[in-house]
């Protein structure tokens, strides 16, 4: 039967899922912050602006070509009896060389973006799993793995497309549209005026289009992080889905998210796609207008007015002025085009920075764990490992005191729920001598696995104390208090790796005898020497080619490695079938001995040789003593182990 108490005493909440998106803006504080990832780029970044310009440049020097081409050397050469083409020919190298430039310059520009996207992106990364160590167990009691993996791969890859690709398009535009307005001016004010009044109204229909691509980027991102979170929950559960039968159900589930994430998508990349068919279209009515105005300047011979000064419009200038005007309507189209892939990116980037601004677990504790030796009767630090362990207490005089650890915990008086509107333990009064075996009974949601949460301080206590050796576990830093706990869960976790790094995984000092002696204590050693490849054999997908009672196994004997003074067994041998439980259980009790041990369990089998037994009901302890005395009591206990009622 599942014993995780806290199913019912934490309900899930979904944060993301109920807050709505707001209204999509151009996001400076999340833009500096990202910037922020990159300032060690700088050289790389004035590389990239040198290359954007020279692409600008380029762009727009080849167009004001375009005039000299046909007025300098085509037009005369067409009036020529006898041709030469040498004049034709250097401008044409000329313009050649210039487009030259202007590839090589994207091509360098667009690398050095990528190089810079990839190593903003580790950090980022690098910054998020750190994070993530460091948050407390409520976050992700409280999130779906799916929605945080979606940080580390969606949201991840929208800041990618941004920096390797929006952002060197983005700054490349503006250089562009600025040195073509420059040559556009150069060449005719008239003209140009025409161009801007052109754009201004292209800019008014995009600007109300925006509004709405930005808000459904968001909507798209939200909704696909909703269903990777269902996907790998579905994934998980593929054994509990079949059992049931609930095929049918989990498709039509995944069917009704997709589909909100396919309206959210739809409106979003609908709406993006249509812009740039939008902007050539009107891009195109430009071009018609300009080279109808410029036709009727040329044949009536009206005077031009430009930076070099007034004229009359030739050919040259027309061809070469219209090849301008669609240089500059398409960085436009290309900004209001990368304004989308920038507002996701900044609506992905919000997530991850959000996700980096959750407040670490709290840990003001300041004693700490330590290798010690007994010499002549005082407790002395040493950097050997001796099997014997001390709490370093310095005190505010600038002295040291040290304190042998033995394992005795005490609760005075402790309250606590894991939500302030429902407590789950009240008054809770207990203590455990060293070395005692204290065991845990009571119903599903009684509070068992919530006690050893709070050892662990996994979660802290809304009021009361928990004094650990005599010492306040508040003031114990809480890497040492776990260091000095050993724990056995009802959920196997095993990672990839071999099973001999698997069993070192609490005692990376451990040497191959150690855990090949902790594997004998579980009884693990022999399924283990049957593998293929032994202690060396890999274990993938959290040791998925073994039965769970062999993965139970090898969480004991990891266990046992670590050698902690204090264990947690969280029914540790709920998925071993009742043979196999009998030889674990000798080397539980070897496992067992001179360390204090708490044991969560529904076989009452397990729990008969515990020092104490303590039955959980209603938030309280009602009943407390060993097997003998509650058996004579005839309370709950005795109701339980004579079957008058059974756990639910």
């Amino acid at each position: 039967m599942n014993n995780n108490d806290t199913t019912k005493e934490r309900p899930f909440t979904n944060k993301n899922a109920q807050n709505p998106p707001k209204q999509p803006r151009f996001n400076v504080r999340v833009l500096k912050k990202l910037f922020s990832y990159m300032k060690e780029y700088k050289s790389s970044f004035v590389i990239v602006v040198i290359c954007i310009l020279l692409s600008a440049l380029a762009s727009a020097v080849s167009a004001l070509f375009i005039q000299i081409l046909i007025d300098n050397y085509i037009v005369p050469i067409l009036g020529m009896n006898e041709p030469v083409f040498t004049g034709l020919i250097k401008a044409i190298i000329t313009v050649g060389c210039i487009y030259l430039v202007g590839v090589f310059s994207t091509l360098i520009y667009n690398r050095v973006m990528v190089t810079i996207a990839q190593g903003t992106l580790k950090k980022i990364r690098d910054d998020m799993f750190t994070k993530m160590q460091y948050l407390p167990i409520r976050y992700f009691d409280t999130h779906t793995h799916g929605d945080t993996m979606s940080l580390y791969t969606n949201d991840t890859d929208t800041l990618r497309q941004m920096i390797a690709q929006s952002m060197s398009q983005l700054i490349s535009s503006v250089f562009t549209i600025v040195a073509v307005f420059i040559c556009m001016l150069y060449l005719s004010v008239w003209l140009t005026l025409v161009a801007i009044i052109v754009i201004f109204l292209i800019l008014q229909i995009v600007k109300s289009i925006s509004k709405k691509i930005g808000y459904y980027f968001i909507m798209q991102q939200r909704s696909l992080a909703d269903v990777n979170g269902f996907v790998e929950e579905m994934v998980n559960g593929q054994k509990v889905i079949k059992v049931f039968c609930h095929e049918e159900a989990a498709k039509d589930k995944l069917r009704e998210k997709n589909k909100v994430w396919e309206e959210n998508a739809g409106n979003a990349n609908g709406h993006a796609n249509s812009m740039m068919p939008l902007m050539n279209a009107l891009g195109y009515m430009q071009y018609v207008i300009i080279a109808v105005l410029g036709a009727y300047m040329a044949i009536y011979s009206v005077p031009n007015i430009g930076l070099r000064g007034t004229g009359t419009v030739t050919l040259g200038m027309i061809a070469s002025f219209l090849t301008l005007s669609r240089n500059f309507t398409n960085p436009i189209s290309q900004i209001s085009n990368q304004f989308n892939s920038i507002v996701t990116a900044l609506a992905g980037a919000e997530r991850i920075f959000t996700f980096m601004k959750e407040e670490p677990e709290d840990d003001n504790g300041y004693v700490t764990l330590v290798n010690a030796k007994e010499v002549d009767g005082e407790i002395v630090e040493t950097s050997e490992h001796t099997g014997i362990w001390a709490w370093k207490h310095p005190k505010k005089d600038g002295s040291i005191k040290y304190t042998k650890l033995e394992g005795k915990v005490e609760f005075e008086h402790v309250n606590f729920g894991y939500t302030p509107d429902k407590e789950v333990l009240h008054d809770i009064t207990m203590y455990a001598e060293p070395g005692q075996k204290i065991a845990f009974v009571g119903a599903t949601g009684a509070g068992k696995t919530t006690i050893t949460n709070l050892i662990n301080r996994f979660y802290d206590i809304t009021s009361g104390k928990i004094y650990y050796d005599g010492i306040n576990i508040s003031k114990i830093k809480k890497s040492d208090l776990r260091r000095s706990l050993g724990i056995v869960l009802q959920d196997v976790n095993l990672f990839t790796g071999t099973i001999m790094e698997n069993l070192r995984y609490g005692n990376p000092n451990a040497t191959d005898e150690d855990c090949i002696a902790a594997a004998k204590l579980a009884n693990a050693d022999g399924f283990i020497r049957m593998l293929p490849e032994g202690y060396n054999t890999v274990l993938k997908g959290d040791g998925s080619g073994l039965s769970q009672g062999q993965r139970q196994l090898i969480s004991i004997a990891r266990a046992a490695v670590s050698d902690p003074p204090v264990m947690i067994l969280d029914e540790a041998t709920s998925s071993i079938d009742t043979r196999t439980e009998a030889l674990v259980q000798d080397g539980m009790d070897k496992l067992m001995k001179e360390r204090t041990v708490f044991v969560i369990a529904h076989r009452l089998s397990t729990v008969q040789k515990s020092d104490v037994i303590m039955v959980l009901k209603h938030r309280k302890i009602i009943e407390r003593g060993n097997h003998d005395k509650l058996i004579s009591e005839k309370g709950v206990y005795y109701q339980l182990y004579t079957g008058a009622f059974e756990l639910e």
